[in-house]
């Protein structure tokens, strides 16, 4: 089943987020109405089957002729069939609206997604953010599937059974008018006014769950290195404690719900009965119209029963809605041209000028007037202790990050006069914690080139010094890596993304720290390797190694965003700079 067509962007929409979904089934509106048109049928048929069952009943009561119920014994069979029917149909077009605009909106804040990562996501845990994506998503279908047609459903019901009840007695019509406004309007109201404390604790309360739950099952073997395992399950069972406390209000607000409806159902029909009664003592009502009036009194409540509930999961909905439009309303990281330039043809050169960045406004800057050159062919080494502001320079250049002062030319021109996506066609590289998801090894290879034949994998796995190893596999380019790469080594893991990277075959190369997390033999060889697989490309390697930088044309320390030093290795070596130190503290200061 398709989802329909993606909304241009849920973001900067004014309206209040329900609406907002709310608007999106515009182009499924013919859908809805028939989902409530077969609700009210299917309501209807019951409503009137039970009337019809008591004018049968009542009139047996009286030993007519056969033919004289003959009518209202096929009628029975045909709203019992009819009530089957509508019911089903009501189900499937309300559940087809919701699951399409699920979609939709599952599309939507995907793609937003893929604009704010990974910069503009920041404020979210993981957990706390899948969250939003799915059981957030899951709980706004209740505002379609209980929240439109069974409202509309109740108000043609009511009024038609209403209407009846009026032809036959009107002070007892005005009676269950009253009962039904009572039933349908008033005590959802108040069954949503006591949830309502529970519907905004509860939503953010399982995000936060989630994210515990997440970071727990990651962080598992360095929890049980530092013994910080009893302290991260404690926060954890808070959290569910504090939803657990959620559910219980929002199920004690359903309870009143159902309990008050059940009241002023059994009020309403013992008003209507009373009047029935006595209209019947007094000859201006026979026992036929009173069996009549009191069941269909008692049946109309069938329109309202479920509206309390309804009234509860929509504030629940609301909630998860605008958690949603939390996502969707987040500022892009960086700016779109309102007329790209086109790419120009190659070979590729990037520069930065007096670069500043400025984050979160009004701190530090994480760069501060930092300069930079990388022609064609140029491999330069950024280094610095963490936060000096190296990854933050990959985010420029790669367009995830706006600069606040300075420029980022392209080939002489502006890097933000071209499309974000057409800048990263072109930088590209290698992350310094890269993504494996839980698929095979091929699988996460052609992830940067979908379409590419066995021989480039081949041979960007080759670069890679990665294929006698996936050779020596009994499943070869099939065998799963697992969740994250888990069946993997750290050094596989990076050579991988390397790979990746090489399949893509970007102009410019980015390598963010791309042998963390490593023992220190295999550090050596992976920056061997990648050195010399890299000749002769322009590339930016981001390290805290300083092994094979004597490979390297330019050497860049940074240090709280500010350039430091820089000049080749045989130029810093012995400087007594920056560099030298950093060698002499890892011992190497002799080579």
């Amino acid at each position: 089943m398709s989802a329909g067509p993606v909304p241009a962007s849920l973001a900067r929409d004014r309206r209040p987020p329900l609406l907002r979904l709310l608007a999106m089934a515009r182009p499924l509106r013919g859908r809805l109405l028939g989902a409530a048109a077969a609700g009210a049928a299917a309501t209807g048929c019951g409503t009137a089957l039970l009337a019809l069952s008591g004018f049968l009943l009542a009139r047996a009561s009286q030993h007519p002729p056969i033919l004289a119920i003959s009518v209202a014994v096929v009628a029975v069979r045909a709203l019992s069939v009819g009530r089957g029917v509508s019911r089903y149909l009501e189900r499937l077009a309300s559940h087809d609206v919701a699951f399409r605009v699920l979609g939709q909106v599952r599309l939507a804040i995907w793609r937003r997604l893929e604009a704010l990562a990974p910069g503009g996501v920041a404020v979210f845990r993981s957990g706390d953010l899948l969250t939003r994506l799915v059981s957030d998503v899951d709980a706004t279908q209740d505002l379609f599937i209980r929240g439109v047609t069974p409202l509309l459903a109740a108000a043609l019901v009511g009024g038609a059974a209403v209407t009846a009840c009026l032809f036959i007695l009107a002070p007892a019509a005005g009676v269950l008018a009253a009962g039904l406004l009572t039933a349908g309007i008033v005590v959802p109201l108040a069954g949503a006014v006591a949830a309502r404390k529970a519907a905004r604790a509860a939503a953010p309360a399982r995000g936060k769950l989630a994210a515990s739950v997440t970071e727990l099952l990651d962080g598992a073997a360095d929890l049980h290195a530092f013994g910080a395992a009893d302290a991260a399950l404690a926060d954890a069972d808070a959290t569910d404690a504090e939803l657990t406390q959620a559910d219980r209000r929002t199920a004690t607000a359903c309870a009143l719900g159902a309990g008050l409806m059940s009241a002023v159902t059994g009020l309403t029909v013992w008003a209507v009965l009373l009047l029935g009664v006595a209209a019947t003592g007094a000859g201006s009502l026979s026992r036929v119209p009173l069996a009549v009036l009191t069941l269909t009194a008692l049946a109309a409540f069938e329109a309202v029963t479920a509206l309390p509930a309804a009234a509860i999961q929509l504030g629940q909905a609301r909630v998860a809605a605008s958690r949603i439009a939390l996502v969707t309303d987040l500022p892009d990281p960086v700016r779109e041209p309102s007329r790209p330039r086109p790419l120009p043809p190659g070979p590729f050169g990037i520069q930065l000028r007096n670069a500043t960045v400025v984050y979160p406004p009004g701190g530090p800057p994480a760069l501060d007037r930092v300069s930079l050159d990388l022609p064609p062919g140029r491999r330069v080494a950024l280094i610095g202790a963490n936060g000096a502001g190296k990854s933050t320079v990959a985010a420029v250049l790669m367009r995830l990050r706006e600069l606040t002062a300075g420029t980022a030319l392209l080939n002489g021109h502006d890097l933000a006069s071209y499309a974000a996506d057409d800048v990263r066609s072109v930088i590209s590289g290698c992350p310094q914690d890269p993504h494996l998801f839980d698929a095979t090894i091929g699988d996460n290879l052609r992830l940067a080139k979908p379409g590419a034949c066995d021989e480039e994998l081949d041979a960007a796995a080759a670069r890679a010094r990665l294929l006698p190893w996936i050779a020596s596999l009994p499943q070869g380019w099939d065998t799963p890596v697992g969740t994250r790469g888990a069946a993997v080594s750290g050094g596989e893991r990076q050579r991988l993304a390397l790979a990746r990277a090489f399949l893509a075959s970007p102009p410019l190369l980015i390598l963010d720290e791309p042998t963390a997390h490593m023992d220190p033999p295999a550090r050596r060889a992976l920056t061997a390797d990648l050195l010399a697989a890299t000749e002769g490309r322009a590339v930016l390697l981001i390290t805290h190694d300083l092994d094979g930088l004597d490979q390297v044309d330019e050497i860049v320390v940074l240090d709280h965003g500010r350039v430091t030093e820089r000049g080749c290795h045989r130029q810093l070596r012995h400087a007594g700079g920056p560099y030298q130190r950093l060698r002499e503290g890892l011992g190497e200061g002799g080579s």
